[in-house]
């Protein structure tokens, strides 16, 4: 929606899941907010059909659902559109394996799988109907001026818009980052992830799995409702092409074969996609007057599956750490900023130790022995397991 207001408590740009999710934990605070966004923000009216499957898909842990259900947007989602991860079976490119149980550690679920469109859905409806909280889309930014005071974002229709606070959450590009000189580009692994829904012969029982194919990268199979799953193949750029240009028969033969046929025959149900990878780690999340969250922030490879919930646990720490500001009355303040970059320092370095490493780990074929050897072993441990899940969970 348009306003005549030009004067906010926070300005966030970028209204993705995590943008969203952020500016209703502000307003909801009481800060006076604008989300702002290229795009016209979908409706996403009316429920999905029966055989509609999102292509993109996220595993929202139970931290992130916890974080969500606060928010009210959890309530939002169709029961019968969510399904649970019970068992996670990884195996390595050599007869490594570990297996994780959601009931080993006194879990429901190690996530859910959520569809993209049905998450935006549920966060669009709340964006649109809360107070303290406008709605710029689609619109413009063409540029940020800091001062000390406050910044100033101008809008292309020659709006400009007073923060005392920017929130970057533009992606894993973000025009935010640019325009307040962090200059560090996102490295690219090299691989695009083909995504795809499939109709399975067996049922998966509530049971995803994820193999690292030797020259292959990383292929995850993810369980949806039904006898259906989502699969995640992050597949070197060559490979990815190839995928990309099989016909369906193919595809999904070429995908069951990879996975062992362990759910037996596969049928796409669902035009695949691709998403370059990239890998990001910036010195500082903050500047002056400035909070980068989501991918804006951090790049991850999604082997662990934690991108989003990296992103919904900036939002959640952010919102957090403003509103227990006490008596300090500026959300751009520097020590609320400091504050929340170093509570998000460790849980956003140790994943992206942890992905960017496995990556890393199960490139070289000298290591192959040695690799599959500690998975089997740490497999064997299920205080490991427990301590390796943990971070992943919360």
């Amino acid at each position: 929606m348009n306003t005549a207001r030009s004067d906010y408590d926070v300005v966030i740009l970028g209204a993705g899941l995590v943008g969203m999710a952020l500016a209703f934990a502000l307003a909801r605070h009481g800060f006076a907010v604008a989300l702002l966004e290229r795009s016209a923000l979908a409706a996403f009216e009316g429920p999905a059909g029966a055989e509609d499957w999102d292509q993109r898909v996220y595993a929202v842990s139970p931290g992130s659902a916890e974080f969500l259900r606060g928010l009210g947007a959890w309530q939002r989602l169709a029961a019968d559109r969510i399904a649970p991860i019970e068992l996670m079976d990884v195996h390595g490119d050599g007869g490594g394996a570990i297996a994780f149980s959601a009931y080993e550690l006194g879990e429901r679920a190690l996530a859910w799988i959520v569809e993209n469109r049905a998450l935006a859905g549920a966060l669009v409806e709340i964006v649109r109907t809360t107070a303290h909280l406008d709605v710029l889309a689609p619109c413009e930014p063409t540029t940020v001026a800091w001062s000390a005071d406050a910044a100033r974002v101008t809008l292309a229709d020659g709006r400009s818009l007073s923060a005392r606070l920017v929130v970057g959450a533009d992606g894993v590009r973000s025009w935010v980052r640019r325009e307040a000189a962090i200059a560090r580009e996102p490295q690219s692994y090299g691989q695009t992830a083909i995504v795809a829904n499939f109709a399975a012969e067996r049922a998966h029982r509530g049971r995803a799995f994820q193999w690292f194919v030797e020259g292959a990268g990383v292929l995850a199979w993810l369980p949806l409702p039904g006898r259906r799953i989502s699969i995640v193949w992050s597949a070197p750029d060559a490979l990815a092409q190839e995928l990309l240009a099989l016909d369906a028969a193919t595809l999904s033969a070429r995908v069951g074969a990879a996975g062992g046929a362990v759910l037996g025959e596969l049928t796409l149900i669902t035009p695949p996609a691709a998403f370059p990878l990239y890998f990001l780690r910036l010195s500082s999340v903050i500047g002056h007057r400035l909070a980068l969250v989501g991918d804006a922030a951090h790049g991850v490879h999604p082997l662990a599956g934690q991108g989003v919930n990296l992103g919904f646990g900036d939002a959640a720490t952010l919102a957090e750490v403003l509103g227990a500001r006490g008596p300090v009355a500026d959300a751009g303040a520097p020590i609320l900023l400091e504050r929340y970059a170093r509570k998000r320092a460790l849980p956003v370095l140790s994943m992206q130790i942890v992905t960017d490493g496995l990556v890393r780990l199960f490139a070289p074929p000298a290591l192959k022995l040695l690799r599959n050897r500690g998975m089997r072993f740490v497999g064997s441990l299920a205080t490991v397991r427990r301590l390796l899940a943990q971070p992943a969970l919360r």
